[in-house]
């Protein structure tokens, strides 16, 4: 009897704990974490783990933190040596629906004879990016739009990216496509060289990417082929270069500080 009494009084005192109190505690108990014990981050965030090594493909390194060279590099780290890696292809099953999307957008494109369109498939940290052959891109992105086991209606936006190294496909231009009715996302990347940055336009298949592409066009000098107002929107019409390109200079202007004055990032003394 008194056992059964004392069971009832800890039942009621733990349930007029404070609900923070007991969920802290919980997780505690869970994790391990304020025991001594380290909190298995890799197993609980699996999609965080990078990529074992052997499955990455080297483009290029980069020199110092910000990529400078010359008098620019103003930070003390000019010697610092990174490595600029991809992700390598990716083998089949990808696992959950990857499968299910690459093998519908596979039928689709043999019932088509252009199975040649999708150059290469990357699984990487729990995403799927498809690598889009330049030609073949406004082909896939209507199909993945229109065919009922894909159905990703909405693209967010287009965003370049610049490798200098990569010859022959130094400008990369990331589309993120969303399915609202499969709740999933993928990523299109395609590629251009530097001596012919054209791409299709994709406006007329995503209308979200017309401002997307403009920006695009303006910061990296992608020209998308069959926009229907390729002007630049954050520059002015007639400023030279794009400037988010690796290979454009740091430039700045000279700023006035309590009567002293700081020039540019790129007149800088430099201190390596």
């Amino acid at each position: 009897m008194s056992d059964d009494t004392t069971d009832d009084k800890t039942d009621a005192n733990e349930s007029a704990r404070p609900v923070e109190e007991r969920n802290l505690e919980k997780a505690k108990a869970e994790t391990g974490a304020g025991s001594g014990v380290a909190q298995p981050a890799p197993e609980q965030s699996p999609e965080n783990v990078p990529a074992p090594t052997g499955e990455v493909r080297a483009v290029g390194a980069r020199h110092g933190m910000f990529g400078v060279s010359g008098t620019g590099d103003t930070s003390g780290y000019g010697g610092l040596v990174s490595a600029t890696v991809f992700p390598a292809p990716s083998q089949k099953p990808y696992g959950g629906w990857f499968d299910e999307v690459a093998g519908a957008l596979e039928a689709r494109l043999e019932a088509t004879e252009l199975t040649s369109a999708i150059e290469s498939v990357v699984v990487h940290r729990g995403e799927i990016t498809f690598h889009v052959r330049r030609e073949d891109l406004p082909f896939v992105a209507q199909m993945l739009r229109d065919d009922e086991a894909l159905r990703f209606e909405f693209c967010s936006g287009v965003s370049g990216v610049h490798y200098p190294e990569d010859t022959g496909r130094e400008l990369h231009a990331v589309y993120h496509l969303t399915s609202m009715t499969h709740n999933r996302r993928i990523r299109l990347e395609v590629t251009a060289p530097d001596s012919d940055p054209h791409l299709p336009s994709l406006v007329s298949i995503y209308p979200t990417l017309d401002w997307h592409e403009r920006e695009t066009y303006d910061m990296f000098g992608l020209i998308f082929d069959g926009h229907p107002a390729l002007t630049r929107v954050l520059m002015p019409d007639d400023w030279p270069g794009h400037p988010q390109r690796k290979d454009y200079p740091l430039g700045g202007i000279p700023v006035e500080y309590k009567g002293g004055s700081i020039p540019p990032p790129d007149q800088r003394r430099s201190y390596n």
